[in-house]
This record gives C-alpha cells, sequence and structure tokens, in this order.
C-alpha cells in the first residue's frame, strides 16, 4: 500500500467472518430518504448564490486580469502610440478590443457575477459602441432579476444603465447601429426595447427589490435613465446614484473612459438627454406600482431604511415632476403623514408635529428624504411645515449636526416676512453657529436675501456679530476670519507655525501643505460664505472687496496658493456687483509678483483668471514686469504655461502686431468679437489732398484695390493729376519749369499743395519719382 494511503495508529486484524462476507453489512444500509431504488421526482440543486452561473476558469480570469491592466494603462493615458505615424493609433486597441469580446462571448453572467473580472466588465462598458452594448446586453436578459441581487454583477448592471444613456439618446433622434451580419440568431433588438424589456421582467419584483442592499443603487441608475431630473445647479444627479463609500471604491479603481481617442472622455458627456417617452411613462408605472401595492405605514418604513430611502426620494422627485404630489393619499402625502389631505379639508387648521418627521428632521439618512419633501411641496404645505417643524425652534436645529442642512434647504422658500422672523430668532445664536462650524444656515440667509432684494443689511450684520466685527474700524479683518471660522478675538490669538514663522523671516512663499496642523488654513465653510456675500449688491459686498484690497501682497499669494481660499478671488472677478475698479485694482496689485504667483498648481489657474480679465494695456505691464523672470518661468513645471500664453517674444520683436493679437483675443472672450474685428480691421487712409478735392463734371475712376497688393502713392498722384490737368501737362515733364508753364493750374489752391509735395519728393534719372518698391 503507498505511504500515503496508510493510517496512523496500531493495525487492527479483521475477524474471520469479515474476511468471509467483506459485503454483508452495506447490504443492509439504506440511504435516510428511503431504498436506493426510489429516485426523488423533486430533484433539489445546490446552487451557489455567490456564484449563481458557474465559477469561471481560471485560465480566462488570467487573461481578463490581462486585459484590465491594459486598458487602465490606456485610460490613464500611459499607454504611447506606435512610432509608425502611418498606423492608426486605434487599429492596435480596437484588435485588442475585439479579441476581449470574442472571449468574452458566451461567458457574461460568469464574468459578470466574478469579484475580479466584473471589474473587468465595468472598464470594457465605456469603450463598447452601439452594437456591442445591444449584444451585450442582450445576453444577460432574462436573469436580470438575479444579477440586480448580486453583489458584483449589480455594479455591472448600474454602470451599463450609466452608460447607455448616449447609445438610447441616438436611437430617439433616430441613429441606429446596423447589425453587420444577420445570421441565425434572431433578430437583435434595439437597446431602447431591452431596456423596455429588462423593466417589464423586474417590475412584479419591483416593491421588494427597493430593499434589496445591492438591488436599490441599481434601480436609481435605471430611474435616471428612465426619467432623467436636472435639478437645479445640478447636471447630472450623482447623490441618488453612489454613495460616499462607493464612491471612494470607484476612485480606487482608476480613471474609466473609453481607449479610444477619436471618443468622448471623462468631463465632456453632453448634459443634454433625450429619452423616449416610453421611458417616462414605465417610471411613472413603477411609482404608481408602489403607490398602489404598500400602504401608508409601509411606505413610512421605507422612508427610515437606510437602503430604500433613496429609491423613495427620486420617486418623490418623479411625482413632483408630473404634478401628482398635492393629489391626497400621494406618496408624498403619505409620507408628510396626511399633512397634504389634512391641508386641504382644514385649511385654517394648524397640523400638530408628528414624531415621525421629527425623527426624520434628525436622521441622517432620512433627512435627505425630508429635504425632498421641504422642496418639492407644495407652498402652502410649505407654510404649515415651516410654522410647526422650524419656526421657534431654529436656534436649536440651525445648531443640530443633521437638521441643519433640512434647516438651509427650507429658508430657500422662505418670503421676505419670514426671512425677517428668522433672522431675528437667530440673532443670538450666530457667534455659537461660527464656533461649532454650522455657517449653512447663514449661508442660505445670505442667498435668500440677495433673490428677494431685502434683508441685505441684516444679513450683513448677523455676519460681523459671528465674526465680532462690530466695530467699523476692524472689518478688513472680515476675510482672514471667516476662512478660518474664527471671530477676531481667537484669530488673534491663533499661533504661527515653527515652519510659517521661519519662512515668513525669509521671506520665501509658504507651503500649501503640511505635516503639521496649520490651524490658520481655510475652511471651505468659510470659503463659501465669503463667495455668497460677493453675490449682494454693490453697498454690501463691497466688505468682503475692501477686506481684501486691505490685505498685503504676500496674503495674497498665500490666498491664490490654496485650493479653497483662491476662490473667492474667482467669485470677485466673476460677481456682477463688485465694481470694475475694484477688479482692475486686485489685479494691478499683482504685477511685479506674477512670477511668484504663478508659479504654483493652484496660483497658475488664478494667474490664468487675471490674464483674461485684463484689458491690453493692463495685459502689457503685466507681461513687461515678467520679461526679466522670462527664464526661470521657462523652467518652472507650472509658470511656463502661463508665460507660453503671453507670448513674450512676439512682444519684444513686434510690439504692436502683439498688442493686435491681445485685442482680438479679448474681443473673442467677451463676446465681441465682430465689433472688435471691425474697428481693429486697417483701412488705407486718403490723402488729404483727394479727399478735399472739388467734385468734377466727369468722376475719377477709382480702381478696385486688392486686398493683397498695396497701390503706391505714385500711382495715386498720377490720379489726381490726370483728373485736375487732363492732358495739358505730361507726366515726364513735371518739375519746376513744367509748373510755371501753366497759370491756370496755379490758381487752384489745391493744386499747390499737391505741388509742394511732389517737388520735395526726391526723382530719378529719368524725372519720374522713385516708386516704392513692392514687397
Amino acid at each position: 500500500m503507498p505511504k500515503e494511503l496508510r493510517k496512523r495508529g496500531k493495525k487492527r486484524k479483521k475477524s474471520q467472518q469479515e474476511e468471509d462476507f467483506p459485503n454483508q453489512g452495506q447490504e443492509h444500509e439504506e440511504p435516510s430518504g428511503g431504498p436506493s431504488w426510489i429516485i426523488s421526482a423533486r430533484q433539489t440543486e445546490n446552487v451557489n448564490p455567490e456564484v449563481p452561473f458557474g465559477y469561471i476558469d481560471p485560465d480566462i480570469k488570467a487573461y481578463f486580469r490581462t486585459v484590465d491592466d491594459q486598458m487602465r494603462a490606456w485610460q490613464d493615458e500611459e499607454h504611447t502610440p506606435d512610432e509608425n505615424i502611418d498606423l492608426d493609433p486605434n487599429e492596435a486597441k480596437r484588435l485588442f478590443f475585439v479579441a476581449a469580446l470574442n472571449e468574452m462571448s458566451g461567458k457574461e453572467r460568469q464574468l459578470a457575477t466574478d469579484p475580479e473580472c466584473s471589474v473587468v466588465l465595468e472598464r470594457v462598458l465605456y469603450s463598447m459602441d452601439d452594437f456591442v452594448r445591444r449584444v451585450f446586453i442582450d445576453s444577460l436578459c432574462g436573469s436580470f432579476e438575479v444579477l440586480i441581487k448580486h453583489r458584483f454583477a449589480s455594479h455591472v448592471c448600474q454602470t451599463f444603465f450609466s452608460v447607455a444613456v448616449d447609445t438610447v439618446s441616438r436611437e430617439t433622434r433616430g441613429i441606429v447601429a446596423e447589425v453587420p451580419e444577420p445570421g441565425d440568431r434572431g433578430e437583435l433588438r434595439t437597446l431602447t426595447q431591452l431596456i423596455l424589456d429588462i423593466c417589464d421582467e423586474i417590475a412584479p419584483t419591483f416593491p421588494s427589490l427597493i430593499m434589496d442592499p445591492f438591488a436599490s443603487h441599481v434601480l436609481r441608475s435605471l430611474l435616471l435613465l428612465l426619467f432623467p431630473i436636472a435639478l437645479p445647479g445640478e447636471l447630472t444627479p450623482q447623490k441618488f446614484v453612489r454613495s460616499k463609500k462607493s464612491t471612494a471604491w470607484k476612485a480606487k479603481q482608476g480613471t474609466m473612459k473609453s481607449v479610444f481617442s477619436n471618443e468622448k472622455g471623462k468631463g465632456n458627456e453632453t448634459p443634454n438627454v433625450s429619452v423616449p417617452n416610453r421611458f417616462r411613462d414605465v417610471a411613472v408605472r413603477f411609482m404608481r406600482d408602489l403607490r398602489e401595492q404598500l400602504s401608508a405605514n409601509e411606505v413610512r418604513a421605507l422612508a427610515a431604511n437606510k437602503v430604500a430611502s433613496p429609491v423613495l426620494q427620486l420617486l418623490l422627485e418623479i411625482e413632483a415632476e408630473i404634478g401628482e404630489e398635492a393629489s391626497p393619499d400621494s406618496l408624498m402625502d403619505r409620507v408628510l403623514v396626511g399633512m397634504i389631505t389634512s391641508s386641504k379639508m382644514a385649511a385654517d387648521t394648524p397640523p400638530e408635529p408628528s414624531d415621525f418627521l421629527v425623527t426624520l428632521l434628525r436622521d441622517p439618512t432620512s433627512s435627505h428624504l425630508l429635504e425632498t419633501l421641504v422642496s418639492r411641496c407644495p407652498d402652502y404645505v410649505f407654510t404649515q411645515l415651516w410654522s410647526a417643524y422650524f419656526q421657534g425652534k431654529l436656534q436649536r436645529l440651525a445648531l443640530h449636526p443633521v437638521a441643519n442642512f433640512v434647516v438651509s434647504k427650507s429658508i430657500e422658500r422662505l418670503d421676505s416676512n419670514q426671512l425677517k422672523d428668522a433672522l431675528k430668532e437667530l440673532s443670538l445664536s450666530w457667534d455659537k453657529a461660527i464656533q461649532s462650524s454650522r455657517t449653512g444656515v447663514l449661508r442660505s440667509l445670505v442667498d435668500r436675501a440677495k433673490v428677494l432684494g431685502c434683508r441685505e443689511k441684516d444679513v450683513c450684520e448677523a455676519v460681523f456679530t459671528g465674526f465680532g466685527l462690530s466695530d467699523l474700524g476692524v472689518r478688513t479683518k472680515l476675510v482672514p476670519c471667516a476662512l478660518v471660522l474664527k471671530n477676531l478675538k481667537e484669530y488673534e490669538e491663533l499661533p504661527l507655525t515653527e515652519e510659517g514663522l521661519r519662512e515668513a523671516s525669509d521671506g520665501k512663499k509658504p507651503r500649501r501643505k503640511k505635516d503639521a496642523p496649520n490651524p490658520r488654513e481655510p475652511t471651505v465653510q468659510g470659503a463659501l460664505l465669503l463667495q455668497s456675500l460677493l453675490k449682494l449688491p454693490e453697498p454690501h459686498c463691497l466688505t468682503v472687496v475692501d477686506s481684501i484690497g486691505s490685505l498685503s501682497v504676500q496674503d495674497l499669494l498665500v490666498l491664490s496658493h490654496n485650493a479653497t481660499s483662491s476662490r473667492i478671488l474667482d467669485a470677485m472677478l466673476e460677481s456682477p456687483t463688485v465694481p470694475f475698479q475694484a477688479k482692475r485694482r486686485l489685479v494691478t496689485s499683482m504685477i511685479g509678483h506674477y512670477h511668484e504667483l504663478v508659479d504654483d498648481r493652484i496660483g497658475s489657474r488664478v494667474g490664468d483668471r487675471f490674464w483674461a480679465f485684463a484689458d491690453p494695456y493692463l495685459r502689457e505691464k503685466i507681461a513687461r514686469s515678467i520679461m526679466p523672470q522670462e527664464q526661470s518661468l521657462a523652467a518652472s513645471y507650472y509658470g511656463k504655461f502661463f508665460a507660453r500664453n503671453l507670448n513674450l517674444y512676439l512682444l519684444k520683436r513686434r510690439p504692436d502686431e502683439w498688442k493686435q493679437l491681445q485685442s482680438k483675443s479679448k474681443a473673442t472672450t467677451s463676446g465681441e468679437k465682430a465689433e472688435q474685428t471691425s474697428v481693429s480691421a486697417p483701412t488705407p487712409l486718403q490723402p488729404p489732398s483727394v479727399a478735399s478735392l472739388p467734385t468734377a463734371d466727369k468722376k475719377a475712376p477709382s480702381p478696385k484695390k486688392s486686398p493683397r497688393k498695396r497701390d503706391p502713392p505714385a500711382d495715386e498722384i498720377d490720379v489726381l493729376f490726370d483728373t485736375a490737368l487732363g492732358n495739358k501737362i505730361k507726366r515726364a515733364a513735371i518739375g519746376q519749369n513744367s509748373v510755371a508753364q501753366d497759370k491756370k493750374a496755379l490758381t487752384d489752391p489745391h493744386m499747390q499743395d499737391v505741388l509742394k509735395a511732389v517737388c520735395a519728393a526726391p526723382s530719378g534719372e529719368d524725372g519720374h519719382p522713385k516708386k516704392r518698391r513692392k514687397r
């Protein structure tokens, strides 16, 4: 017996009965389910939920791991193109991509449920054309109910619904990809029809899928595809699609975009999406089915659930878009505990506060749903919501870590009287709001005052009170105090870091990031508050402008080199209420220090903004101040782009041409290209004598001038003499003697001026005046 089959321990000798009848005991053994000759009619299949379609072959996994590495290199633009210029740069990628698709054929379900290959499928989806997308999704039809509930395949489905928007938009416009070879596999449906079939497949289990932790985010992407919602200030409502955790995990996978250079990349997607009307009808059908199948208590349970609440929020948006939010027993009415129905039945009776809505107000997940309710509910319902849940409780809610976001959203719908009452109620809590960094409510009040055009002075006083700047003489410290969210007393007590003191004494540029935490590091909340203040009308925004103007050049450099605080300078240049003189004063104050400004990753962007704002005269001053540092900027990693934009070589050699170039570029950026082009176009100047020449009976022929060829001055003089003297004097005899022969010509005062100019001109050997050489 081989060693690997031997058992440890003392060998037991067999009895004589076992040696004579070795199979005696096995004949009477029967399975627990019955005799061995009975076969059960119901065959139970042990399907592993982790791999419902089977495992993928290890060799195929290794191949797709290579595909992922290669495509990631192309998407990150790390792949160097071939040196052969005659070869299409996308040809090698296309061949590689076709080989991967051929290997993928027939294994789509297994690859989608694999933890490693599912990421590869997501990356491949961005490079598929319309036909390949149709083939891919057609292979998954019939299994979507299983796939969207799978841990890994759900992300593949979500990515597909995100990238399918472009294909659906093209098919809506009538651009349908042709099938290369029909074959015998049947008709290939369009992507629009495939998505409609997928909706029919998951429609019976839609209410249960909302509660599934993996299927809920897929339903969000599907609903956004069926019913695109353009929120104010957002092109794509990403807050409905992915959570912060999912977004962070997605960022670790690298850039995901098409590997082909002639296609759109990241950030170039068209915001205008056109979908067929059938898509909107399906989304509305999902919303109505949920409203019919679930009771009011079940809908409120969805609102409090962390998984289902984002889907319900999106369904509330769809309900508000079609105008059914104000109807009794709607989804919004159920979440608001019947407030819409009660307000219609008894409009004068104020509703009693509900514990359910109070819980939603302080819940980190459900508060987002309450923000949607506050922004989408009818006006009369909002008035009751404000009086029942917010008015009289603003001091406590404005400082709550969760409820302050709902209060900020509610302030966007206040009228002038409600805004006045809110400012009065919150007048004693601004210093606590600044200390706790809860500035969202204050910023919303500033924005609402700007929209309504009233109470601007009151909101400015609220800002000054919060930062301890009640005295007029210390309000120049508004920008430094607001950026660090400290009042004046705390700001003056802030210590400088040892590195900052050393760099300040040496006169070097301070760094943006340090190993130790910087107590003077700008905050996002303070920068957003200052940007809102800059949008106020002129008398109220000047406080921030004067505070920026009081900063030294070194402080402005520190402000410009920070990614957060530099946005304040952008808002100042973009704000239509800030005076033009203040913007020009800001750009002029940096002259002599632009080489320090642009020698930074963030500062180079600020320098480009300043350059785009400057007029041609100011641009020349900036360019000439940078000339001594041209060599250092050329060696700078960031400053070389700014120096290249200045075109200093042309300014040194041909300054007039440089000025014309800057005038045209400024006209293009300001939207006055046509007007500036007509003004700056040079026209040939006529001699004064021709302009003042009296008209004769027969007008002088005006020869058409070629735009590329200038007529020499001698031809103009010949035309002048032909008009005034006719054939009385020959051109070859023009001189001092020929002038004395014709006294009639001398009587004309205009002719005397012309003759004096001719006499002063040098003459050639043959008596003709010298003509200019043609270039």
